[in-house]
């Protein structure tokens, strides 16, 4: 089926897709590409729809307010084995409460929050979706607060056979 589009904004706006990090709004593609909203519309449609009749290896999503190009899930296995999660992502919160969690484990969310003076809601979070920690129970007491610590996917991420290993980097350090 031709392209209702005859020039490249197609073509622009799948390359503007797969190069953003975030996912991109139509308003954000129409200024870019100087076309309508509406055009962007027709042509996300377009694309969406061409992505899943040829059954490629990505598809288009609609995620917060926006688009963006995502692997198909039934590929996840193949990418899992290519690319590892990447923690230079992770924020400054986050590094800090996963190291944290690492040398303390298991440890609660409250007493995250003390050894770092601030909330620590949104990098538990976070390092939960990563899932580079876990819950692991809950602690005796008042309110019987979750108690958390690394996974296995954390210690295959630096090369650890276990959280020993860890402790006496750091005391070599």
């Amino acid at each position: 089926m031709p392209s209702l589009f005859p020039d490249d904004a197609k073509s622009i706006i799948e390359a503007l897709l797969f190069v953003a990090s975030e996912p991109l709004s139509v308003k954000t593609i129409a200024g870019i590409i100087e076309r309508s909203e509406y055009d962007v519309e027709l042509i996300l449609k377009e694309i969406k729809a061409e992505c899943e009749r040829e059954m490629k290896g990505y598809c288009l999503l609609e995620v917060a307010d926006g688009y963006s190009f995502v692997t198909r899930p039934e590929y996840a296995p193949y990418i899992e084995k290519l690319v590892k999660p990447r923690l230079n992502n992770l924020t400054q919160a986050a590094l800090e409460t996963l190291a944290i969690i690492a040398f303390k484990q298991p440890v609660t969310k409250s007493e995250i929050d003390e050894i770092r003076g601030v909330n620590s809601d949104s990098a538990i979070s976070t390092l939960l979706a990563r899932a580079l920690i876990e819950e692991a129970g809950r602690k005796e007491g008042p309110g019987r607060p979750i108690i958390y610590r690394t996974t296995k996917d954390f210690l295959k991420y630096f090369g650890l056979k276990n959280i020993k290993e860890l402790t006496e980097i750091a005391e070599k350090n």
